[in-house]
Order: structure tokens, then sequence, then C-alpha cells
């Protein structure tokens, strides 16, 4: 791939594979040194001196080990690149826009555990408290591989802050992952299949921001797809951000369809159902976290809404379907 003509001049292209040969070289070495590690260990193992220094050898073994284990699980085309986190509240009004936002401080907290970076691209806030709608940017390695399978319809039971009878609500929230693709996308756009809306921005940004139409949302009427951006103080770099994210929806809607399709000729289910109820956050009459999708379960809701999340990533990707 590196010696195809012009690969050095597409940066992106370029970047992406270079980062990607020097992790597969770092793997490779690691087997190696666990290899090595391994046969010392078969040495000095009838070797009555060295028991204690072998039990912490083997220990270290065993740790590399699962972690070279959790890369299978990242086998997917696209699991290595940045994505786009999407999510809106369901109906429910107040109640549902505060679990919105719940959900996404959950991600923030995480990205902030795991370094990613986080791009905030479009945040709506509700009218009394929480989000109506948001979409961030999650950059870092495996970025999309860990939270693929997030996407879905996200319950919440709790007792309501903002009922004064402290009666129990069920609230829901949905999310929307798709993968940054680091190339281009041969997705043709007609200008009239095109509705464009200029709007002052709400998030923040500083004055120059809220009181200028800097804030675009496109919508693609024949699929109906949205996107918002409203990060930039300038509306063109909002277009041009927009655009780039309709691109990617698009890409993205049509993968799923070429899988659709695959799929009925197998006369198998979908992988993932973007309309189903993946997990269920109960915090009254019990505290419990359960994945629909698997045995997942934590009694610890608080500490998986504190973006304590990645023990629960893994698992799902081991037991659930990994390969969106």
């Amino acid at each position: 791939m590196q010696g195809e003509e012009g690969f050095w001049q597409d940066v992106v292209k370029s970047s992406e594979v270079s980062r990607r040969l020097s992790a597969l070289k770092k793997d490779v070495q690691d087997v190696n040194e666990i290899t090595e590690a391994l046969e010392e260990v078969g040495i000095l193992i009838n070797d009555d001196d060295m028991l204690e220094l072998l039990e912490n050898e083997i220990q270290n073994i065993s740790k590399r080990v699962e972690s070279l284990e959790e890369l299978t699980l990242f086998s997917g085309e696209y699991d290595y690149l940045n994505c786009y986190l999407e999510i809106h509240p369901g109906a429910g009004g107040t109640e549902s826009c505060d679990w919105a936002f719940m959900l996404l401080r959950m991600y923030m907290r995480f990205a902030e555990k795991e370094l990613f970076k986080v791009e905030e691209i479009e945040l709506g806030k509700g009218d009394e408290a929480g989000i109506k709608s948001v979409t961030i940017k999650v950059c870092g390695e495996k970025a999309y591989g860990l939270l693929k399978l997030e996407n879905g319809v996200h319950r919440l039971v709790r007792i309501s802050p903002f009922d004064s009878n402290a009666r129990r609500h069920t609230s829901f929230a949905s999310v929307t992952v798709i993968p940054e693709f680091n190339m281009d996308i041969n997705i043709e756009i007609k200008e009239e299949d095109l509705k464009i809306d200029v709007y002052h921005s709400s998030g923040a940004g500083g004055q120059s921001v809220n009181t200028s139409n800097s804030a675009v949302r496109i919508t693609h009427l024949p699929t109906k797809t949205v996107v918002v951006c409203q990060n930039e103080r300038s509306q063109l770099k909002n277009k041009e951000q927009a655009m780039k994210m309709l691109k990617n929806k698009l890409y993205m809607l049509e993968l799923e369809n070429n899988n659709k399709k695959i799929n009925d000729m197998k006369n198998t289910d979908i992988a993932i159902n973007f309309g189903s109820q993946i997990r269920s956050y109960v915090m009254e009459p019990y505290k419990m976290v359960k994945d629909h999708r698997t045995s997942f379960e934590s009694s610890d809701p608080e500490k998986i809404l504190d973006g304590d999340i990645l023990e629960m990533l893994l698992f799902n990707l081991k037991n659930g379907d990994g390969n969106g």
C-alpha cells in the first residue's frame, strides 16, 4: 500500500496507515517478548530458589496476554477511527432532557478517564434543564471500536428531581455513534436535495457566536438525515463541518443498507437495531444497570454514570456482536 503512486501525498491516508503500522509492530513486539518470557519461565521452573520471582513474572505475563486478547475485540474495519456521538432525549420533556445530559456526562467522564479528546460539535440546551440534543466528536485510539455498541435507546428509572410528589419516572434517550471516516467519501450530494438553515448559536463560544447567524443545520431531504454544527464562529466553517458529518452519516447509511441486503439474503437478523432498548439504568426501587443484549449487570449505577464504563464496554464487545 505504501508503494502506491501518490500514497505519501495523501496526508490523511498515509498518516492513518503509518499509525496502524506502528501499532501492529508494537503488538508483534509484545508477542515476541511474551514468548521469550515464557521460555525463560520454562527453563527456571525447576529452580526452587526462583519460585517467588517466577510467580511475579507469570502474573506480569498474564496481564500482558489479557491486554493482547482485548486487541482481538477490535478487528472491525473502522474500530480504530475517531467517532461522532449524538444523544437525543425521548418524549418526556425536562425529565428526558436531563437524562440525555446525564448520558452526555457519562461519556465525557469516560473520555476523560481514557485520555480521549472530545470536541463539542452541537449542543441544544433544554428549556428548564438538560439538553435537547448534542453531538460530540471523540478522538482517540479505538474510540469507535469501544463506543459503537452504545447505539440504541437507553432507559432510566428514578425518583424524579423535577416531581414535587417524588414519584418514580421512566425516561428514554437515544444514542447514535458513527465513525469519522479518514478517507475521501465518494457520496454524491445534490444541492437540490439539501435544506440549509442558519441561526444563532445557543452553545458556548462567547458573545460573537451568540449574536450572529453562525450555527448551521443541514437536512438531506431524500433520507431525512439532519446534521447540526455550531462550534465554530464562522458560518462557513460550520457549514464545512456539517457537510463532512453529513457525508459520514450518508456513507454509514449506505453501509447499513448493504449489510441489511446481505443479512436478508442470509435470512438472519440485523446485528444492531438502532431503535431497540439496549440498556436500563435503575436508581429506584433498587440499583442496577442491565444491558439487554448481553448478561452484563452492575449494582452500582452511580459508578457507571460517572464514566466508569470501560469494563462494561469490553464485556459487551466480548459477549455481543462486536463487528458492527
